[in-house]
């Protein structure tokens, strides 16, 4: 039995036990949050109560540690006792480095960096994986067999984890917001606002997977919608009138320097 244990069962620790629950062979999940309404759905499901931080972490041949950048530090001293050279840690966290993980751990440990993102709650979430020193690849294809429970999976290099975080796991509040100007206008122009979410929501979808089954590039995909002198032609003209791509560089940039911060 391979004991999967989870610090912290909010969002997206929630999330990944959700999805991975009862479909990876040989596992045991076990988990802990010092808030016991979080734990309560999941020892219901058959999760088990590890009790405390550091009987997770002496338990646990892997752990993922769902928890806010800004706990990471205190819960890593916690644990650090119990911490030994076969334990996995799987960071979830932005901005948090493997050398802030090893400094705080202060001794040798197996890091897998990963980021998530929220649409893994309905099973299509986007997963950015990083295998640092000393993870074996038999470990890191067990750890990317959870995630892909959650969706897909893509590792990258620790170096790029900052900068993938504008890509995967903050957009899906960027695309809601862009959702939210086109529904809003809906409901101004007198569009049942339950009509307009359900066909802009479809026009998400749909725009998605031509970008990754059409094998046609982005720029082809806007000329395909794009007629000279049409509607879609006045929209874009708008849209980059006011450096809408200028605007999400910017967001972009924003955010991958907030997790530079996180990690200090």
């Amino acid at each position: 039995m391979i004991n999967v244990g989870f610090l912290g069962c909010g969002n997206m620790g929630g999330a990944i036990i959700k999805s991975s629950f009862g479909k990876i062979p040989g596992a045991q999940f076990l988990a802990f949050d010092m808030d016991e309404e979080k734990l309560k759905p999941f020892e219901e499901m058959g999760v088990i109560n590890a009790g405390s931080e550091s009987k997770l972490t002496a338990a646990s041949k892997y752990l993922f540690l769902a928890l806010k950048p800004q706990q990471f530090g205190g819960a890593l001293r916690i644990i650090a006792p119990a911490v030994n050279e076969d334990t996995v840690l799987i960071s979830i966290a932005a901005g948090i480095s493997g050398d802030f993980i090893r400094e705080r751990i202060d001794k040798p440990v197996k890091i897998i960096r990963a980021m998530p993102n929220t649409p893994a709650l309905v099973g299509l979430g986007a997963v950015a994986l990083a295998k640092l020193d000393g993870v074996t690849d038999e470990e890191f294809a067990f750890v990317k067999s959870i995630f892909d429970c959650c969706g897909i999976t893509e590792e990258i290099p620790e170096s790029q984890m900052n900068e993938i975080i504008c890509i995967n796991a903050s957009s899906p509040a960027f695309i809601y917001l862009f959702a939210k100007g086109f529904i809003d206008y809906a409901d101004e122009v007198g569009i049942s606002h339950a009509a307009a979410q359900n066909l802009f929501s479809q026009a998400l979808v749909g725009s998605a997977k031509m970008i990754t089954q059409s094998g046609v590039s982005i720029d082809e995909l806007i000329k395909m919608v794009t007629s000279p002198g049409g509607t879609t032609l006045a929209g874009l003209t708008e849209l980059n009138d006011n450096a809408f791509l200028d605007i999400i560089k910017k967001c972009c940039e924003k955010c991958t320097a907030r997790a530079y911060e996180l990690g200090k």
